[in-house]
Parts: structure tokens; sequence; C-alpha cells
């Protein structure tokens, strides 16, 4: 059976490795589209929209609502594919094991 101290050793290694992965993932970016390409988001690892690109062609004032419907599915699919990306790399740290509220 381990002893107390190497449990707390490898707990705090564990502790410093995901501090450093949520520095890096900070600095990441996913990018999503929506409508084929003509709403396209990137948002980065701290789920900030950092960029946002409509074409213009999709730009129609009698249909508003076509064009919400494109954002909203672009940042939603931005944000699922970030949170896939923080889970793949939080899940190399920690054996898969799912430690609530880490991220």
């Amino acid at each position: 059976m381990p002893d107390f101290n190497s449990i707390m050793k490898q707990a705090k290694k564990i502790q410093e490795r995901i501090q450093s992965l949520q520095q890096e993932l900070e600095r990441r970016t996913v990018e999503a589209t929506a409508g084929g390409g003509m709403v396209t988001v990137v948002v980065n690892g701290k789920y900030e929209i950092v960029s946002l690109r409509i074409e213009k062609e999709v730009v129609n004032p009698e249909d508003v609502e076509m064009l919400q419907d494109l954002v909203m599915a672009a940042v939603n699919e931005g944000m699922r594919k970030v949170q896939e990306m923080t889970a793949s790399e939080m899940a190399k740290i920690t054996g898969g094991f799912s430690i609530p509220g880490l991220m």
C-alpha cells in the first residue's frame, strides 16, 4: 500500500500538469461553420469567440432569423469542439477518470 506522502506528491504533479494544460488550452482555437461555410466562428480554449465571419450572401434583411440560426449553430458547434478538445486532453492526464470541477 503506497504511503500518504507518495499519494500527495502524485496529486501535486497531476495538479501542476492540469494547470499547465489549462494555460495551453486557453491559447488553442477551434473553428466551426454553419450553412456550408456561410458563417464561421473561431473559439479559444477559454470559450471566447475570437472571430466571426459571415459571408455577405447570407445577409438578407428579409430573413434575419436564418442568419441568427446560422450564427447560433456555428457558435454552439465551436463551443462543443472546445469541450471535446478539453475533455480529450484532460483524459490524457487523468487516465480517463472524470474528476468533477477540474474543467
